[in-house]
């Protein structure tokens, strides 16, 4: 898959749905507030990208709201339908 550096916060893209990846948005859209995060996802709607972070279950900061294991509940509940989207893995 493929691998980004952003803010010296090396990523692995592990899933690109429909092509929702896209290197340029994404460098654009990140600040240094997904520094902490373990994952970000980015999801499409009306032709813009939308990022949120979500924990790993282990992380002492994970809730509820922003467990990756939540993914699909996160897409059901608060995106486009079948839109397209990404999750970016920090290494």
């Amino acid at each position: 898959m493929n691998k980004i550096v952003l803010e010296n916060n090396e990523y692995e893209i592990i899933k690109d749905y429909k092509n929702g990846y896209n290197k340029e948005e994404l460098e654009e859209k990140y600040t240094d507030y997904f520094n902490d995060f373990d994952y970000i996802v980015g999801d499409w709607a009306y032709g813009k990208l939308r990022l949120k972070g979500f924990f790993d279950k282990k992380n002492k900061k994970c809730k509820e709201f922003n467990n990756i294991e939540n993914l699909s509940s996160y897409l059901k509940e608060n995106c486009a339908f079948d839109c397209s989207y990404f999750v970016a893995k920090r290494k």
